[in-house]
């Protein structure tokens, strides 16, 4: 299966785009898919419904973590490709924001309700995981 569908079956069981995101990659740099579900719990609709950083960066920006590390050397060329990326994901969509990029604002209740009620997340934030599984797929 690849990556893309794998991130798909995850995002269409119900886990947030930063969980299909980082469970998707985590078993090749030694996270197991239960333990990245759950590192990633938090930053589903733009970190807890607050509706700030899209989840489906988030959860690339922890892939790209587990890849390249974070200590001494590591942690400025982990930067650099973690800039890269969100460039890369920003080119495609203009913004990393989930309000901007879905048109509603998540941390607003009524909004979040109306977002899901439009079917929002199923066809514009679906979209959103698999545009950052190819880009990582492209930098890794």
């Amino acid at each position: 299966m690849s990556r893309t569908k794998k991130a798909d079956a995850y995002f269409d069981s119900g886990y947030s785009c930063a969980q299909a995101v980082l469970a998707t990659f985590g078993e090749s740099f030694g996270l197991e898919a239960d333990m990245a579900i759950k590192v990633a719990g938090a930053f589903g609709g733009g970190m807890s419904n607050l509706g700030q950083v899209c989840g489906a960066v988030t959860g690339a920006l922890m892939v790209i973590g587990l890849k390249h590390g974070v200590t001494g050397e590591a942690k400025q060329h982990t930067y650099k490709i973690s800039q890269d990326f969100v460039r890369h994901f920003i080119g495609r969509h203009g913004t990393m924001l989930c309000p901007e990029l879905i048109g509603h604002n998540l941390g607003d209740p009524d909004e979040r309700a109306a977002a899901k009620e439009k079917g929002l997340f199923s066809t514009r934030c679906s979209g959103y995981v698999r545009d950052a599984v190819e880009i990582l797929e492209e930098m890794l």
